[in-house]
Formats: C-alpha cells, sequence, structure tokens
C-alpha cells in the first residue's frame, strides 16, 4: 500500500527542485568522480565536466508549475552548458525526458517512468558508437528497472530507491565490462554520476529539501580506491572538442556523416534549431571548418586530452607552466616540456574562434583579405582562466603563468584576477607579464620550460624568467600598414600618411610592453637591412643565447632570414614558425620577425 502523505505526482516546481537536489549531488562529489575517470581518456576530467553541466542548470534553468516548462528550461540549460562525454549524454537524457512528458499540471508515476524509457532510447541514438559498461549502460538499466515496477502501489520515493538498487548493480558491473575499468578497479566515472544525480532526487523527494554541496565527500585522501597505472595517451585522438552550432533546420544525420571521419566518441544532442556536437579529434580547427556550412557556430570549446591525462598520469615536474597563445613556439617543444595553452579568442563573422587550436594560420590567411568585417579578438574570461588554474592546481604543487605583455591585452589582469578566486589564493602560483609578444614570448616561455627542466626551485624559476625578459627583444619586418589599419592598431590618417610615403616600419616592443616602431623605410630591403643593424647593435652588448624566426605566410623572406642570421649569429634559429592569427590580424600577410635572447 502507499503510504499516506508521500508523493505520486510532481508538479513543475518539485521536478525543478529535484533536478536541483540531483545537481548539486554530482558537483558535491566532483573530485570523486574525477579520481575514477579513466575511460575513454584517463584524463581526470569527468567531474569537473558534470559539475560545469550541473552548474549550468543551476545558473540558468527557471522553475514552472507546468513539469514540461520546468522540463524545458532544465534541457536548455543542460544543453547550453553541457561539457565531456557524460555532460553531454546527460543532457541528452534530460532533453529526451522534457519530449516525452505532456502538457499536463504534474507528472504521474506511469508518466515518468514512460519519460526514462523514452529518454534512454534517446540517448542512444545520439551516440555514434554506444560502448556498454558506461553511462549508456546504467541508463538503460535503470529505466527497465523503472518500467518492471507497478505505478499503482508505489510512492515516487519508493520507486527511486527501489530503482536505485537495480542502477547501483548495473554500476558495479561496468567494472567487469570495460578493460580500462579492471585494470584500474573503478566504476565507470559518468554511470557513477548518474547515480549520484539519482540519489540527489530521491533525497529531494524524501526531504523537501535541495541537498546542498558540504565538499565533505571531495577528499580525495579518503577513497578507497587507487588510481592505478594507464595505457599510453592514443596520440589519434588528443582534442575533446564541442560545439553548439544554431540554425533553422539542421539535420544531425547530415552533421553527423559529414564530421564523423574526423575523430571518436562523436555524440551530437539537440534539435532542428541548436545543436551540440562532441568528438575526439586531432583536427579541431577542421571541425569548425565543416558545421558553419549547416548553420551559425555561437560556442566552441577544445580541451587537450594529453596535457590533462599527462597532468595526472605522466607529469615530469612539480611546476606546471602555462602560457596564452600569443606566445609563439612550436607545438612540437610545447609537448616537450608539457608547456599548458590558455587560447585567446578571435571573433570572425560573430563565432568565437579559439587561437591555434579551432582555427589555424594557414586557414585565417585565406580569410584575411576576404572578410567584409575584419576579425577581431578577445582575451580569455576570468571564469575561463580560473578553470584552468583550478584543473593545474588539482595535480601541481605550484604554477608559472607566462602572458603576453598587459599593454597589449588583458590576458595578465584576467589571470591575476582569476588567480584571487575560490582556493587558489592557498597555492604557490605567479603570474608574471612577459612584457613581450609571438616569438619572443615563445622564447621566455622557453627559458621557462628549460629552468623547470634543469630542476630549478619554484622561485629559482620565476627569478630567471623576470631576467628572461629583461635579455630578450623582436624586430618586426611589417610590409605593408593595412591589416594594422583594420585592426585598428593605427589610425585612418596614419595610415593614410604612410602609404603615401610608402612606409615599410620596423616594429619592436619597447621595457614596459608597449609596441613601438623603432625604424621607417620605404623598401623590403631597407627594411631587412635595419632590422640587421639592429641585430648586429644587439650583439655587441651580448651574446646571443638562442633565437627564433616567425612569420606569417612570410615565403622566401624566411628562407633569407634563416641563412643570413644562422652565418651573423653562428648557429641556427632555435624554431621558425607562423605566428599566431591572433598575431597575424595586426601584423599582417608578410610579416616577418625575429626574436632574440641574450646570455
Amino acid at each position: 500500500m502507499k503510504k499516506e502523505n508521500q508523493l505520486t505526482h510532481l508538479d513543475g516546481q518539485q521536478i525543478y527542485q529535484a533536478f536541483l537536489s540531483g545537481a548539486y549531488e554530482i558537483i558535491d562529489h566532483r573530485e570523486v568522480l574525477n579520481r575514477i575517470n579513466v575511460f575513454p581518456i584517463a584524463d581526470g576530467d569527468t567531474g569537473s565536466n558534470l559539475s560545469f553541466t550541473m552548474q549550468s542548470i543551476i545558473d540558468n534553468a527557471q522553475p514552472s508549475s507546468l513539469p514540461k516548462e520546468s522540463l524545458q528550461s532544465i534541457a536548455d540549460a543542460a544543453l547550453m552548458g553541457a561539457r565531456g562525454n557524460s555532460g553531454i549524454i546527460f543532457a541528452q537524457l534530460i532533453n529526451g525526458i522534457y519530449m516525452a512528458i505532456n502538457e499536463e499540471s504534474t507528472i504521474s508515476l506511469s508518466s515518468f517512468i514512460q519519460a526514462i524509457q523514452s529518454a534512454k532510447q534517446y540517448a542512444y541514438q545520439a551516440i555514434s558508437q554506444p560502448v556498454e559498461g558506461t553511462i549508456i549502460t546504467v541508463i538503460s538499466d535503470w529505466a527497465d528497472a523503472l518500467l518492471s515496477m507497478d505505478p499503482t502501489s508505489l510512492t515516487f520515493e519508493e520507486l527511486l530507491e527501489q530503482s536505485i538498487i537495480a542502477a547501483t548493480v548495473s554500476l558495479n558491473e561496468t567494472t567487469s565490462k570495460l578493460k580500462a575499468l579492471q585494470d584500474a578497479n573503478v566504476v565507470d566515472s559518468g554511470a557513477q554520476g548518474l547515480l549520484y544525480f539519482i540519489q540527489g532526487m530521491l533525497s529531494y523527494i524524501k526531504t523537501g529539501h535541495v541537498h546542498l554541496p558540504d565538499n565533505s565527500t571531495n577528499d580525495i585522501n579518503t577513497l578507497p580506491f587507487p588510481v592505478s597505472a594507464h595505457e599510453d595517451f592514443d596520440e589519434n585522438y588528443r582534442y575533446c572538442v564541442e560545439g553548439i552550432l544554431q540554425g533553422t533546420s539542421l539535420d544531425k544525420q547530415q552533421i553527423k556523416s559529414a564530421i564523423q571521419s574526423l575523430g571518436n566518441s562523436l555524440i551530437i544532442i539537440g534539435h532542428t534549431q541548436k545543436i551540440r556536437i562532441h568528438i575526439h579529434t586531432n583536427h579541431p580547427e577542421k571541425l569548425f571548418d565543416i558545421p558553419k556550412t549547416f548553420g551559425t557556430i555561437i560556442f566552441q570549446k577544445a580541451d587537450d586530452m594529453k596535457r590533462q591525462y599527462e597532468s595526472i598520469h605522466r607529469r615530469k615536474h612539480p611546476i606546471a607552466l602555462l602560457t596564452d597563445s600569443i606566445a609563439d613556439i612550436p607545438k612540437e617543444l610545447m609537448d616537450q616540456y608539457q608547456i599548458h595553452l590558455l587560447p585567446l579568442n578571435l571573433i570572425i563573422e560573430q563565432t568565437n574562434y579559439l587561437d591555434k587550436v579551432t582555427i589555424s594560420p594557414q586557414y585565417f590567411y585565406q580569410l584575411m583579405d576576404e572578410l567584409t568585417d575584419y576579425p577581431s579578438s578577445s582575451q580569455p574570461t576570468v571564469k575561463e582562466a580560473e578553470k584552468v588554474l583550478t584543473e593545474l592546481a588539482e595535480h601541481y604543487p605550484s604554477i608559472i603563468a607566462i602572458t603576453v605583455s598587459s599593454q597589449m591585452s588583458g590576458t595578465y589582469e584576467t589571470l591575476v584576477k582569476a588567480n584571487k578566486q575560490g582556493k587558489l589564493a592557498q597555492h604557490q602560483i605567479e603570474i608574471i607579464d612577459s612584457k613581450q609578444n609571438s616569438g619572443a614570448q615563445g622564447l621566455v616561455v622557453k627559458a621557462a620550460a628549460e629552468a623547470i627542466d634543469a630542476g630549478y626551485t619554484f622561485e629559482e624559476v620565476v627569478k630567471r624568467v623576470k631576467e628572461s625578459i629583461k635579455k630578450t627583444k623582436i624586430f618586426v619586418s611589417v610590409p605593408t600598414l593595412k591589416y594594422m589599419l583594420k585592426s585598428g592598431r593605427i589610425g585612418k590618417a596614419q595610415a593614410f600618411a604612410a602609404d603615401v610615403v610608402n612606409l615599410k616600419p620596423v616594429v619592436s616592443i619597447d621595457q614596459d610592453g608597449n609596441g613601438i616602431v623603432i625604424g621607417k623605410t620605404f623598401s623590403i630591403n631597407g627594411n631587412t637591412k635595419k632590422i640587421q643593424s639592429l641585430v648586429k647593435s644587439m650583439m655587441q652588448e651580448g651574446q646571443i643565447k638562442e633565437y627564433a624566426i616567425v612569420h606569417a605566410n612570410g615565403g622566401d623572406r624566411v628562407q633569407a632570414f634563416e641563412t643570413f642570421y644562422t652565418q651573423l649569429i653562428g648557429q641556427a634559429p632555435a624554431y621558425i614558425m607562423e605566428i599566431s592569427p591572433i598575431v597575424a590580424m595586426s601584423a599582417g600577410l608578410g610579416t616577418v620577425a625575429i626574436a632574440l635572447i641574450t646570455e
């Protein structure tokens, strides 16, 4: 028999509160979920991704008296805030529940059971290649357990209590279904997150109060299971990439056919007006080239799973080194020294790209002379910077972040503000203004990486970095001022006057980090000779330790620079590379620069 005064129907407000309680339960166990995350990649972020998804629900969903309206708001918030495999599957599950619920004043037990069963199928359809032994299996087993119950003789409390038993059995069985889980002796982290969510819902049904995090479950030292060694990272699928596509008649099957060859772990959720894409790929820039043909890209994210994996399982040093995407330093050196990247934002036709990650220099060069509205850029938000620092602080005793000159970007100030948030103030973190950009900033970052690799202490590395900043210079050969005009770096009057005299400036950076014109010439040849003279003067003041040549589609001039300075300095450049798209946006096509650091 049904117990008196216990719920057999839920109104819109109660559904909203129950889902909030489930969301908070996941957030309360974020560290636990991160700790046991070994599949599909042991990158330790399932808890963070699910928590981000849940926080989006908490921050953005609005209750209504009608269950369907509450669920629509929750589903929309989950779609916009979903992160990672489990987060996106979770968002699809909620969206499936919303679509299955009728326009009624309350949800009955029978309606709830049927909605979960329908949502199970909806979740399976979103995944390109469902893998059993993960969250999708526990969703299925939980839904089937609900379907086997008699809604006429139960309350919501009893329904959830009994179905949790079946979900727990299914969760425990995930360990034996996947080798990665079996080797680490853990259950699937996404599936465990689902169980926490159901338990949070039950807590609300029982008490009438939303469960709020107490953080007591976040002490990973109390966990009974160790994190064991894992297989090496699969280099073929480095980035966990997500995007939101907006349009009028989006076709998920068409989009799936267009992008599925780019990687694995493909999940597509949403509806005809808005779709969220998740994929693991080595080519995030190619992914965002394809979907724009279907609609407008309104969100992009790309997590470097290789770097995340290394932070947990293959960390070389106790000091994390972070820099922004303005630092021009080759990817192979970033990988060698495990340097972490905070990309700036490049806005092209209302789409926000992640500099150097979701857009390549070569692709950007093709657009520069075609766009009616010239691109703009922006630094990361404080929230984005805080997320990066927080994740590093979970795995490294100390962090050194080296940013582009604070006179050229607000990135330094953003990281300083982020460092004051939450628990970060308790960590050993140094934010350093490089007072440089491009190749010069890259050489400073390289010097920091080498000092860390050599075993210097945190304080010693910081000191050496600040000393290297004073010894670093960059000289930039700018063949035309039209890109500086387009980007707003100079005014129309200045550009017109320079154009009249065919000015080819040499640009550098002063000791305070301000961009300056250090030489004015009237030909590329004169421009090149001016830089040669400046380098010779620098050599008289001190021995060149190393140098780098960076450029924006510099062509034959790059080879000429390499030949000349190899002979002049007596050594080959440390590296030659294309500059960041954001730097190229202002410097322009054909720009070639040499950055040098003295002993």
